[in-house]
């Protein structure tokens, strides 16, 4: 294709994903006070167990409205991401040679489940996090929470905890192109845990043992069964030369 015609097929594809993205996103709007309501329930359980007052804030006119609107296009994105990765992926495809495609297949196979899974998690936390960090103010004082800041909490914790949980596949995917060696990455997990639990301290309030210990335990584990894929792949390549090297000294 030439380059004229490729921009083309871009344009298409393009259009294709920002139309099943907003019809996603009138879709979300009709959820949006599902998903605020699901949000607003750790506030809830601080009124509850803490017979406090907490709620959350609309500062502003628009500030309801504009919240409605951001909740609805992450629920667009969300619920159309079936038609925009496809259309990522039909763009990408016709370049990729046969090995190429099937790494792609497997990353983005493995990838998605794990993201939805640290996603899951970082929801499972929240609540814990939210009476914790709320925990700092004196009894007598009211918890009034600023609405659209406490969603771009939720949203940032949430995004952040899944995309760690995928980080594991591209250190698989690095070693599978030949980036990175398996004893490489097994010789790194001391520096490894480090930056999981560093990342999980900044994720999850310094003082929240619990919430820093769910997170850290599941990322621990991924590196290492990221690492031991990518030794079976290393082993699999070594007896593929070794075989290769036999055949050639015979021959």
């Amino acid at each position: 294709m030439s380059l004229g015609q490729h921009l083309i097929e871009l344009r298409k594809r393009l259009f294709l994903a920002a139309l099943a993205l907003i019809v996603a996103s009138i879709a979300g709007w009709f959820l949006s006070q599902f998903v605020l309501d699901f949000l607003r329930e750790p506030v809830t359980r601080i009124a509850e167990a803490r017979s406090r007052e907490a709620t959350l804030n609309y500062p502003g006119v628009s500030s309801s409205f504009d919240l409605r609107i951001q909740i609805s296009v992450t629920v667009g994105v969300i619920l159309s991401s079936p038609v925009w990765l496809y259309q990522i992926w039909a763009f990408i495809v016709p370049a990729l040679v046969r090995r190429e495609k099937l790494y792609a297949i497997g990353f983005i196979g493995t990838a998605i489940p794990l993201f939805l899974l640290g996603c899951t998690s970082g929801l499972f936390v929240l609540p814990h996090i939210v009476e914790v960090l709320t925990g700092f103010a004196a009894q007598q004082d009211a918890a009034i929470i600023d609405a659209k800041q406490y969603y771009d909490f939720v949203l940032k914790l949430v995004l952040a905890v899944g995309i760690a949980f995928v980080l594991p596949v591209f250190l698989v995917l690095l070693n599978f192109v030949g980036v990175i060696s398996a004893v490489t990455i097994i010789k790194g997990w001391r520096v490894a845990i480090l930056l999981i639990t560093l990342f999980t301290a900044i994720a999850t309030p310094a003082a929240d043992v619990f919430s820093m210990f769910l997170l850290a335990v599941p990322m621990v584990i991924l590196y290492f069964l990221g690492a031991g894929v990518a030794w079976l792949h290393d082993r699999r390549v070594a007896k593929r030369a070794a075989a290769l090297d036999a055949e050639l000294a015979a021959g």
